[in-house]
């Protein structure tokens, strides 16, 4: 069996849920706080093993690449200001992964996205990770290695999901399960957006994916679908007639940044867990409360 030492992030989005400030920002380069969205996803990456990340971006997405790479002018002017500390951090961001890039050329959707990493992947089994999920599992595994740690329990494609209220399925990709042992279950059907009543499950799929390489054929002979694009979950659906697709219901917690109340609300907290800044926090919800 072979391990798991590649991960996709596809960033090529538009980002317009957060227009205007994504008119020349990417928007995996908004922070929460003072750390990019994609620094996050990178850092989960990282820790569960992941040793060469490709990142899915477009033409107008400079500003990713450039945070990642070496900045030698910075580096230099903060140690010059005695800025030890700043410096160091800059330069292991720099140093965190192995990261190339590529462009999708034209927005044909996730699945397209996905194909574009055919020849990084080879015939190796992957991980992608999407970007506007980030998750937060304090004092566990990082949702992306427990994912991996059932790949290799049993060789096949894993999908990370949670539970959702059932008034919320339609929002979500929505698993249909088989047989269940423990967070580990077998599935047959993946359904995009059901009306809630058709739901074949409350098990949403929340953006991360242990994927074999069998799904890099499928993507190059899938038709569009829903909205005219190459579907992700249409080519893993495909992957299911062909070999077992288990759903993995991890531990942590989801913060749906692509959504402005979702960014607030992980900003908020994340705030809340910095000793610099918890303290002023938390007083000042405090006084809000009173006026509400």
């Amino acid at each position: 069996m072979k391990k798991i030492k590649k991960a996709i992030i596809p960033a090529a989005g538009l980002g317009t849920r957060f227009l205007p400030a994504t008119k020349s920002l990417p928007k995996e380069m908004l922070p929460i706080v003072d750390t990019p969205t994609i620094q996050y996803i990178v850092e989960e990456a990282v820790a569960s093993g992941i040793e060469e990340i490709l990142i899915i971006t477009n033409g107008n997405k400079h500003s990713m690449e450039n945070h990642f790479d070496v900045n030698f002018e910075l580096e230099t002017r903060l140690r010059l200001s005695k800025k030890e500390k700043e410096a160091e951090q800059i330069r292991a961001i720099a140093n965190m992964a192995n990261i190339f890039y590529v462009r999708q050329k034209e927005p044909k959707g996730l699945g397209h996205a996905v194909s574009c990493a055919k020849s990084f992947v080879g015939e190796e089994p992957f991980a992608v990770l999407l970007g506007d999920d980030l998750i937060i599992n304090k004092n566990g595994k990082p949702v992306l290695r427990q994912l991996i740690d059932v790949y290799e329990q049993t060789s096949s494609s894993v999908i990370g999901v949670q539970e959702v209220k059932q008034e919320d399925v339609s929002k979500y990709g929505v698993v249909k399960p088989v047989t269940q042992n423990g967070r580990t279950i077998e599935i047959s059907d993946f359904v995009e957006k059901p009306p809630v009543e058709k739901a074949p499950s409350r098990f949403a799929v929340l953006g991360r994916y242990v994927l074999t390489p069998a799904i890099f054929e499928i993507l190059d002979n899938q038709t569009p679908g829903k909205g005219g694009e190459i579907q992700l979950t249409d080519a893993i659906r495909t992957l299911m007639d062909r070999e077992h697709v288990y759903a993995y219901d991890f531990e942590g917690f989801r913060y749906d940044v692509g959504d402005k109340f979702g960014f607030v609300r992980a900003t908020i907290d994340f705030a809340l867990e910095r000793e610099d800044l918890k303290e002023n926090t938390a007083n000042y919800i405090k006084e809000l409360a009173k006026k509400i």
